[in-house]
């Protein structure tokens, strides 16, 4: 590398001014952003060689020719390895590599154009001095644990080394990522600047300022910044933060353990034997069942889904202006407020204004909670309420792209609004119906337009659930649901695409859940069990205070709307065992559920719930209590094979729809990989094996759907 001599490896550019700066830039062609994988690290390794042995080379500054920095590891490379031995030795190399950066006698300064994350950020920690843009959009964080995985190119050990243990712990625990503003706070980052002529320029200055610099942790007198894992300040949480990490993950997530055992670990050995720890570590995680359904599902279908696997082609992407929203209710409330972040126009129609304007008050409410956070400014606030509309008049629709009913879940009224809205509506506009369960197509009876008439289910509480499940009707077109589709991205939530059917997919499978949770108390289980085993195989909640949530009233007048409709179709109706209790509970018993204050818990004015005493005399404990592992796996089994059922049925028509509908929809275990793909990681074979002991012994509901036999029997497996 002469002087002022510039030269292409691949994917990174060497530079070199009359100073004696090499700069680096990150830049591989035909990728949006950067990532850890051959391609990038072979010449910069041949770059660091270059660093090491040429001694007019006075510093390194290391940067990007993306609008991101790094983004971290291949994780294509990552998810095919089942190997540990070679998922330790990818960890080391990485490490090697980083290792001479920082040892190489010369500064290096990483000029932090844009987001670093992962390994992104780990090159970053192996530089002597970090320099961030201050773009509100970049990120900066070790996020591995969200894909089962660890970081493992050192950050578990110069992360705690620089910030303190206690600091470090939860960005990696969490996946939490900071701003560039955070960043520099916390010490990750050291100096922020406002543009990029700007970064460059500090960091060749600071490598000029600072011809020798050494690490902190490769210094004869470094001490941690509050105390290495011995250090009597750290004793008590060492103590205590494995049982709380397993109080959240109930052990699901390995990759957590395994944090603390590196940091834990690292915090009594020298820098380079943590370091090694670390990789023995990452090697766990990366071959583990958890990390390759969360990669699977979390990265490959919900990347899929993002991209528009399941958007119809052939039409132009479409934005909607202004939105009409009928019912200022929680749901309608919250529909309204998500749609004004996005920068839409809102009309919000209530039955009176004094609704309406509570609708209002309820977004108001929501975004005074972002501003205390510092989320959003008071203008901010102030522009997203002015984009909200309460009204009583269907004649201010007029200028909708779209409308949603979020009215009671009532087909007359349901009914009576959709005339009244299409009366106004302009002839291209569509019409779109919240229903947690009435099928679409006879909702959209009462239509003008039914090609234009679509369901859009969101979930409570719609500020903070990230899916929409979008129902195509019998009539529904395909432009209909391309612009829904459009729609639900835009207000930045994640859509899935079903068919419609009774309950459509979430609601369908996520009452399999409640419903046996209902079959196992009366079959004398101890309720206590019962909820332990849905938090224990990673449910949110447990069945019965989940069911309370919903209301159990709400799940009688469903299970009553849904007996008329099978008699006025000719069908038979075949029940449920745990319907028996929601009657009993709701008719007998006069406990319909947490919105009375009274169901299977009790909420008392402190608000700490707890279990209804009168359960253990209306619901008397069997002789015969299971172990707990059969709990869970009839909470699980009864979710996946309903899931299985869908997609035989056509209900739902990917995997990706399945799979991320069941863990944003109602929260099927994300460690599981979702609904489908926990049968996949069971194995097809063997799940209809044990579904078929659990239907002789518990019920035709635990029967294996067709297409899992068939699945079994070809061998194949959900893609």
């Amino acid at each position: 590398m002469d002087a002022q001599a510039s030269s292409t490896a691949n994917s990174l550019r060497v530079e070199r001014d009359a100073d004696g700066i090499v700069t680096l830039t990150l830049d591989m062609p035909g990728r949006s952003m950067n990532v850890l994988n051959d391609e990038l690290t072979a010449p910069f390794a041949a770059a660091v060689e270059q660093v090491e042995r040429d001694a007019s080379i006075k510093g390194v500054v290391i940067t990007s020719g993306k609008p991101q920095f790094l983004a971290g590891a291949d994780i294509d490379k990552v998810y095919a390895i089942t190997d540990p031995a070679q998922a330790f030795e990818l960890a080391q190399a990485y490490k090697r590599l980083l290792r001479r950066l920082e040892r190489c006698g010369k500064p290096v300064v990483a000029a932090l154009n844009g987001t670093a994350l992962g390994g992104g950020l780990e090159l970053a920690l192996a530089c002597h001095w970090r320099i961030a843009i201050d773009d509100p959009k970049a990120k900066f964080g070790l996020p591995e644990v969200k894909l089962g995985l660890l970081p493992g190119g050192g950050g578990t050990q110069r992360l705690p080394r620089l910030i303190g243990i206690q600091a470090s712990l939860p960005l990696m625990l969490e996946g939490k990522e900071l701003s560039a503003a955070q960043a520099k706070q916390l010490g990750i980052v050291n100096e922020l600047v406002k543009d990029r002529a700007e970064l460059l320029a500090r960091a060749k200055a600071w490598c000029l300022a600072n011809p020798k610099p050494i690490q902190p942790w490769d210094q004869k007198n470094f001490k941690w910044p509050g105390g290495d894992s011995r250090h009597p300040a750290n004793a008590q949480m060492w103590a205590i933060a494995p049982s709380m990490a397993n109080v959240k993950t109930y052990g699901n997530y390995p990759a957590v353990n395994h944090i603390l055992s590196c940091v834990f670990e690292g915090g009594i050995v020298a820098f380079d034997a943590g370091c090694e720890v670390e990789s023995r570590y990452f090697a766990a995680c990366v071959v583990s069942r958890e990390s390759k359904n969360l990669i699977h599902t979390l990265w490959y279908q919900l990347n899929a889904i993002n991209k528009g696997s399941s958007r119809p082609q052939g039409f132009a992407k479409s934005t909607v202006r202004t939105l009409g929203v009928l019912g200022a209710g929680m749901m309608g409330a919250g529909i309204a407020y998500v749609s004004a972040r996005a920068g839409i126009e809102v009309v919000l129609l209530d039955t009176t204004q004094e609704l309406a304007e509570k609708g209002k008050a309820h977004a108001a409410s929501l975004l005074d909670a972002q501003l205390k956070k510092g989320r959003l400014t008071a203008g901010e606030k102030d522009a997203v309420l002015a984009r909200i509309r309460p009204t009583t008049a269907f004649a201010d629709l007029g200028g909708c792209d779209l409308v949603i009913e979020a009215v009671f879940e009532d087909r007359a009224i349901k009914a009576d609004v959709t005339r009244k809205t299409e009366a106004v509506l302009p002839h291209n506009a569509i019409f779109a119906s919240n229903t947690s369960t009435l099928p679409i197509t006879g909702l959209a009876e009462a239509s003008r337009r039914p090609a234009q008439f679509i369901g859009l289910h969101f979930f409570s509480p719609v500020d903070k659930m990230p899916l929409v499940e979008i129902i195509k009707g019998r009539q529904t077109d395909a432009a209909t649901l391309a612009r829904a589709f459009d729609y639900v991205q835009q207000i930045k939530k994640t859509p899935i695409v079903v068919n419609d059917a009774r309950g459509f997919y979430t609601s369908r499978v996520f009452g399999t859940y409640l419903m046996e949770g209902l079959a196992l108390l009366l079959e004398g289980q101890h309720p206590r069990a019962i909820e332990v085993a849905g938090l224990q195989a990673g449910m949110p909640v447990g069945p019965l205070a989940l069911h309370d949530e919903v209301s159990l009233s709400l799940s009688l007048h469903i299970m009553e709307q849904t007996q008329k409709d099978y008699a006025a179709e000719g069908k038979t109706y075949v029940g449920h065992p745990g319907e028996a209790v929601v009657v009993k509970m709701v008719k007998a018993l006069d406990r319909p559920g947490k919105k009375a204050g009274r169901g299977f818990y009790d909420y008392p004015a402190d608000g700490k719930k707890r279990l209804w005493p009168g359960l253990f005399e209306h619901f008397p404990l069997s002789s015969t209590q299971y172990p707990q592992a059969e709990l869970i796996e009839r909470l699980m089994f009864v979710q996946a094979n309903e899931a299985a059922r869908c997609f035989e049925e056509g209900v739902v028509t990917s995997s990706a729809d399945a799979n991320i509908g069941s863990i944003f929809g109602w929260g099927y275990p994300p460690f599981q990989g979702g609904a489908l793909q926990y049968i996949n990681s069971y194995g097809i074979a063997r799940f209809v094996e044990r579904a078929e002991a659990l239907a002789a012994r518990h019920g035709a509901r635990f029967k294996p759907a067709a297409l899992l036999v068939r699945m079994a029997a070809e061998g194949r497996r959900f893609e």
